[in-house]
């Protein structure tokens, strides 16, 4: 069976659970909630077969790379990782209403790359001399961890600032302003250090294969401003005491450059990265 059946499964049970998380926000029940967790569960599971799966086939092909080598993979890879990365976030604050504000996301990723958008290539293929390095899955699996962490961030706060200045009835049902700001500050506590690890790594990978640790292609330009968003906002936080609508604001404009980075860079500006 193709990697490719995997990932539309996961599509749908993506959807699934963002329906069920959207329903339990609005009635609060149990089973509702308990259903939503387990579709992102399967989401993880289905993902996770389709990446073990899609690299038995480069093995069996004789090329035998891991699967973060272009857009499609790395896409996968990233819906994966924000799975993980919110279920533990979902277990340690015991609150499901956030799944309602992340999934959405997940499910955005997989829809796009299931349905084949712009730059993606569902083949399995060869791995180019610029990613023949051992640097690649170091560089792909930091950076995608860190999209993941910046991704709960940006759920959190776009929740905070739907429920600033409103109690009562509906409003009561999200998880509080206090908690939401340190989910928002906890993920991007999470995601910056593998953020840093990520541009470090793919220095040492940009050295490897065009002798250059850096050379200010859109990609690296744009992952140092991503970098440099959200170090203002561990600085804002540490020295200025940012927190709540100011940290929010500021934690969704780094997740607008990280889509950029990501997404912007590889599809409207050519580079180095034109590869991916």
């Amino acid at each position: 069976m193709k990697d490719t059946v995997f990932v539309a499964w996961a599509t749908f049970t993506a959807l699934g659970s963002f329906v069920f998380y959207l329903i339990f926000l609005v009635t609060r029940g149990r089973k509702v909630g308990v259903v939503g967790t387990l579709l992102n569960i399967a989401t993880f599971v289905l993902l996770t077969v389709s990446m073990i799966v899609r690299t038995m086939i480069s093995i069996k092909k004789g090329w035998g790379h891991a699967p973060f080598t272009n857009l499609y993979e790395s896409m996968v890879f990233f819906a994966w990782a924000t799975s993980v990365l919110y279920f533990l976030f979902e277990l340690k604050y015991k609150n499901k209403t956030l799944g309602s504000f992340i999934t959405p996301v997940i499910f955005l990723i997989l829809a796009y790359t299931s349905l084949g958008g712009p730059g993606i290539r569902k083949e399995v293929e060869p791995l180019i001399p610029a990613l023949q390095s051992n640097w690649l899955i170091a560089h792909v699996i930091t950076a995608f961890l860190s999209y993941a962490a910046f991704a709960v961030s940006f759920g959190a706060s776009v929740m905070y600032i739907i429920k600033a200045g409103k109690s009562g009835g509906f409003w009561d049902k999200l998880p509080s302003q206090e908690t939401l700001d340190e989910i928002n500050y906890k993920a991007v506590l999470i995601g910056f250090p593998l953020l840093t690890l990520g541009i470090i790594t793919g220095a040492a990978w940009a050295h490897y294969a065009w002798g250059s640790y850096w050379s200010w292609d859109p990609k690296e330009t744009w992952s140092l401003i991503t970098w440099l968003i959200y170090a203002a906002f561990l600085h804002a936080r540490f020295v200025k005491g940012w927190r709540g609508k100011k940290a929010a604001v500021l934690s969704i404009i780094g997740f607008a450059a990280v889509l950029f980075t990501y997404l912007g860079v590889n599809l409207i500006i050519s580079g180095l990265h034109s590869y991916a």
